[in-house]
């Protein structure tokens, strides 16, 4: 029969990691060694075995992922072929799988990577933040699952699938572990029947150790981490053709955990571009490039027509980062703000399972709430004030004097009171992220004695969905299995803020000013804080799938499967700061000002909008073929075609705007393998081949626009090789090998502005960081240097200068206004100011020029796609010693090496990530009938600082680097018993 489980022996090579023991025949006489347990899996939604699955499955028992030490998401990649997995930047992290990851980034994305609680899909999931507790097996499963597990997912599945009650017999386990940075960590389980058809089974863990970052601000560690979760599950078996499953788990966390790990930046002494182009130094961004520093600068507030010593300090002199030191390791920072990180997840899930003879009905609903806050140093860096005091002399000055006219301190007074509410030599006071955008002006603010910078990632988001499946075991060649499944996701809310002292003075000195002229009341402009917030999302998708198995031979077997996917995704967002007037006096929702309706969040509709609406609706028709053959009982080959999709989505609004499309369509790729599943030498030696081809259509990537994520769609080919064995010479002997290479690159001619060097390699252009935005253009053609000189005098600005030769950045930099620039372009100057019209004949003789945001556009055809490997390799050897009493002494050593991969698709050596190793070893002792053990155990035992991925911000922020790097080394003892 096609569909029923035919138990080999076998198991995953990625998988293997406890002993081998021997078994008893049927006659109770001599034992004999077999191959390994059988591994049983759910890649086809239904049980089979590990190597009858035609598909590329690893799977990891229990007792695997505690001998590899696999204790999380992160742990679980470095034994995977082709496998990934980073922290990303907006407390998120990405699973990629041959070279397919979450590249899209915002609320409307989906993930490309599908993560399942026992084959129920999760959205928003922080289970990649726990740890590993009391489970059957986690399925990873690697290529496009065009069919049958809930939506669609273009680079693979994993299925955490948790240990359920046995009604067999009481049972329970315990566990303690002590490490080093203070580490305590412990798990237990309680197994307990219920009468005869009635299980209950009660599981959790407590995690609390020191952070792995020393701030040297106040000697403190950080990114430590304190979290539980806990898991119940009640399984009833009324008789032997029913059984309900039920599940609630729920995991917080509330520590000082970093977000990021470190920033990194080869630093731009022009303060353009911030950062440049050719490495990734241990040093800071220059300040000056910063929207903070442009907004309060003494060119912008002159050509604002502001009174001179207003500004913070000069586009041209140093920056607040100067004479930071940025320490030299990964695990050192300088911070004045102490990270916070909050989450939590609830799960609450029910399956039914009925039998009606060969003919079976599985029922599955899942209801999930999660949140996430985090919030830390914007900069991970101590910004120099003294630059500051004469601005803030000047700003108390005027707050207790009517300089301007009588009663004009009324106007400047609240900004002192807000700021430097101890005068211009006391703390320093920034808007707090509040949910009702309530910053400094309100009352709401954070203070200290150097200039503050922060970020805060928040998200609250709940989800259910219900599924339906039957299928069938006939005994004759066809069998079928339909199903459907419909799943709802709500955020509530999401908001991504940034923070400054900057920010807040820009937002109350131009605000001000502005009411002053206009002859308004007191006012600052609102919001202080830069908050991009969806202010509600919410996701409907359906899918109807089938698959007919058809046995056309005993040894050769067909499978069809289709599916119809539909998606309706709506949001509500907006992006806001120093958007409209906000009088001083409206001490509650900044949103309630009287000027709010001079603020557009949505300029694609007519009117003034204070939300941005939009809905999309996608659907698609995905499938796969397989052709399996079975050569002998131990070897089979097969080969597949499939068909993958995801749906699109909407990009935010953007502040300020610019020209990117408003949505972004779905995924497509047609991917074809072709794999054999070997057990060789009598069960002692299997080895697993994979080859594959994918063929990608709009792959979804991310890129950031005017303080924005924004996602485009780009063409790739990606290919590759997978290899997977275990040997077991004797039966004290284990050794599991995993080999895989990944080819990909971007398909056809694909252009666009690299953020790094806007000038695009131009040797004549130049880059511009325009002081009213903080964001980039370029000003292309032969005379683009004389051009923007001309343009930049009149407003006190420099011209062009050279960036360092080492920076590979070709074309030269200037301060300047794009809008300026882009109207003498453009032949009308005078659009800009009209006291500049004479200057037109003079920029007319420069010849054609042209203005580019946010820059030149390459073409990346050919380039390597992000995150994703070249070449990997892991090995691990396992040694049983037996004692005569019955103890065994076990001792363990892996190691896994991940080749050299990319940041971003733009490649180049500033994005490069250099090869890693990570090595783990462990002995454990086992007491007799393995009902005690103690464990020494040491993780990264080279102390290698792995880098697994990187976020590169935006103009605005200095275009610095963020990295995510894996755990330092860990080491300890573990003690533990099983009743």
């Amino acid at each position: 029969m096609r569909v029923k489980a035919t138990l080999l022996a076998g198991i995953c090579a990625g998988g293997l990691a406890f002993p081998v023991t021997a078994q008893e025949t049927d006659t109770g006489e001599s034992p004999v060694v077999t191959g390994g347990p059988v591994i049983v899996v759910t890649a086809q939604r239904q049980d089979q075995s590990l190597q009858e699955v035609p598909i590329a499955v690893s799977a990891f028992t229990a007792e695997a992922l505690e001998a590899q030490q696999i204790e999380n998401a992160s742990d679980l990649q470095l034994t995977l072929p082709n496998v990934s997995f980073t922290k990303s930047n907006f407390t998120s992290s990405s699973f990629t799988i041959r070279g397919i990851g979450d590249l899209c980034v915002g609320v409307t994305c989906d993930s490309a990577t599908a993560i399942h609680t026992n084959g129920s899909p999760l959205f928003g999931t922080r289970l990649f933040e726990t740890e590993y507790f009391d489970l059957e097996r986690v399925e990873v499963l690697r290529g496009p699952q065009g069919t049958l597990f809930g939506r669609n997912a273009t680079s693979g599945v994993v299925n955490v699938v948790t240990a359920k009650p046995d009604l067999s017999g009481f049972g329970a386990a315990a566990e303690l572990e002590y490490g080093n940075y203070e580490s305590i960590k412990a798990k237990g389980m309680i197994n307990l029947p219920i009468g005869e058809v009635l299980g209950l089974r009660v599981a959790g863990f407590y995690l609390n150790r020191d952070g792995y970052t020393r701030n040297l601000y106040d000697g403190s560690r950080i990114d430590d981490r304190d979290m539980y979760a806990v898991r119940g599950s009640l399984r009833f078996e009324p008789g032997p053709d029913t059984t309900l499953d039920l599940m609630g788990y729920y995991f917080r966390e509330n520590d000082n955990r970093l977000r990021i790990q470190k920033q990194t930046c080869q630093r731009d002494p022009t303060g353009v571009l911030g950062c440049l182009n050719a490495r990734r130094d241990f040093d800071s961004t220059n300040a000056n490039s910063t929207l903070a520093s442009v907004l309060t600068s003494e060119e912008l507030f002159a050509i604002q027509g502001l009174p001179p010593g207003f500004g913070l300090g000069s586009l041209y002199g140093p920056d607040g980062f100067a004479n930071f030191d940025e320490p030299d390791d990964v695990r050192v920072v300088n911070t004045p703000v102490t990270p916070e990180y909050f989450a939590d997840e609830l799960q609450l899930q029910a399956h039914l399972e009925q039998r009606f003879g060969a003919m079976s009905l599985s029922l599955t609903g899942l209801y999930q709430e999660t949140s996430v806050d985090s919030r830390q140093d914007y900069n991970l860096g101590v910004l120099d004030r003294s630059g500051y005091a004469a601005a803030l002399n000047q700003l108390a000055f005027f707050a207790a004097n009517d300089v301007i006219f009588p009663g004009s301190s009324a106007y400047f007074a609240p900004i002192a009171e807000a700021l430097i509410p101890g005068g211009p030599d006391g703390p320093l006071c920034t808007s707090d992220n509040d949910m009702d955008n309530q910053g400094a002006f309100e009352g709401n603010a954070i203070c200290g004695e150097v200039p503050l910078s922060y970020d805060r990632s928040h998200q609250e988001q709940k989800a259910w969905s219900g599924e339906v499946i039957l299928s069938s075991d006939f005994d004759g060649p066809l069998n079928f299995l339909i199903g459907g499944i419909y799943a709802e996701s709500e955020v509530s809310e999401n908001s991504y803020y940034v923070n400054a002292f900057g920010l807040d003075y820009a937002a109350g000195i131009l605000g001000t000013f502005s009411a002053l002229g206009g002859g308004l009341e007191p006012s600052y402009l609102a919001t202080s804080m830069y908050r991009n917030n969806t202010q509600y999302f919410k996701l409907k998708s359906f899918g109807i799938f089938g698959e007919l198995y058809y046995d056309i031979t005993d040894r050769l077997s067909f499978t069809a499967g289709l599916r119809y996917n539909d998606d309706t995704k709506e949001v509500t967002a907006r992006t806001t700061f120093a958007s409209f007037l906000n009088p001083f006096a409206n001490d509650g929702d900044p949103f309630d000002s009287p000027y709010v309706g001079s603020f557009d969040a949505d300029p694609g509709m007519d009117g003034n909008q204070l939300s941005q609406q939009r809905e999309v609706s996608f659907d698609e028709i995905t499938g796969r073929a397989v052709l399996d053959f079975e050569i002998s009982p131990d070897n089979k080959v097969y080969a597949s075609y499939s068909r993958g999709y995801k749906s699109g989505g909407i990009n935010p609004p953007l502040s300020p705007v610019f020209d990117v499309s408003e949505s972004f369509g779905p995924e497509q790729i047609d991917a074809f393998e072709i794999g054999s599943k070997n057990t060789f030498l009598n069960g002692t030696l299997q080895a697993n081949l994979t080859a594959f081809y994918y063929k990608y259509k709009d792959l979804q990537l991310s890129r950031i626009v005017a303080r924005t994520s924004v996602n485009d769609t780009i063409d790739a080919d990606i290919w590759g090789l997978e290899f997977e064995s275990i040997l077991r010479p004797s039966p004290q002997w284990t050794i599991n090998m995993n080999l895989s290479y990944l080819n990909t690159k971007v398909a056809g001619d694909q252009f666009f502005s690299n953020p790094r060097d806007p000038g695009g390699g131009d040797p004549d252009a130049v880059i511009i960081k325009d002081i009213s935005n903080g964001s980039l253009c370029a000003v292309t053609g032969a005379g683009a240097n004389a051009f923007v000189a001309a343009v930049n005098s009149p407003l006190g600005l420099q011209g062009p200068a050279p960036f360092p030769s080492d920076g590979q950045i070709a074309s030269t930099g200037a301060f300047g206004i794009c809008a300026a620039l882009a109207a003498g372009a453009a032949g009308d100057i005078g659009e800009f100011n009209p006291a500049l019209a004479p200057l037109q004949p003079l920029l007319d003789s420069f010849g054609p020029v042209g203005v580019l945001s946010p820059g030149v556009e390459v073409n990346l055809r050919g380039n390597k796609l992000p995150q994703a490997p070249e070449f990997k390799a892991s090995m691990g050897v396992q040694y049983t010693a037996e004692f005569g009493n019955g103890m065994s002494l076990v001792p363990r050593f892996d190691v896994a090496m991940t080749g050299t991969q990319y940041g971003n698709v733009f490649n180049g050596s500033v994005n490069r990530i250099e090869p890693f190793v990570q090595a783990n070893a462990q002995i454990q002792l086992n007491g007799p009938d393995q009902n005690w053990f103690v464990r020494g155990f040491v993780q990264n035992i080279f102390d290698c600082n792995s880098t697994t991925g990187l976020y590169v911000t935006d103009a605005s922020s200095g275009n610095f680097t963020n990295i995510f790097t894996l755990d330092p080394r860990r080491y300890g003892i573990a003690i533990g018993a099983r009743f």
